[in-house]
């Protein structure tokens, strides 16, 4: 599968609190279990008014069905093709 970041930009999803935040991803979750194992979430990084999501897929169109699925928006999906940290310098 391929990794991918997803821009989802949502008014104010940063003021959401811990249950609001729970409920929306039973509501992820909800879509991904009926998408199957070509998709698969990793995790997400909330801002003020966007969320970054990072999932495995096997491509752009079942991101797209998901976020249909889900009712959250994927404004942008980027495919990662590499990934670095602090260890790659020391390589």
């Amino acid at each position: 599968m391929k990794k991918f970041v997803i821009e989802r930009e949502i008014p104010n999803i940063g003021t959401l609190n811990s249950q609001q935040l729970r409920d929306a991803a039973g509501k992820s979750n909800d879509a991904l279990a009926q998408l199957g194992p070509e998709i698969q979430w990793q995790e997400s990084y909330i801002a003020a008014d966007k969320i970054f999501c990072v999932y495995l897929a096997k491509d752009e169109e079942v991101i797209q069905k998901h976020a249909k699925l889900s009712g959250f928006p994927a404004t942008r999906v980027t495919e990662i093709t590499s990934v670095i940290d602090p260890t790659t310098a020391a390589q």
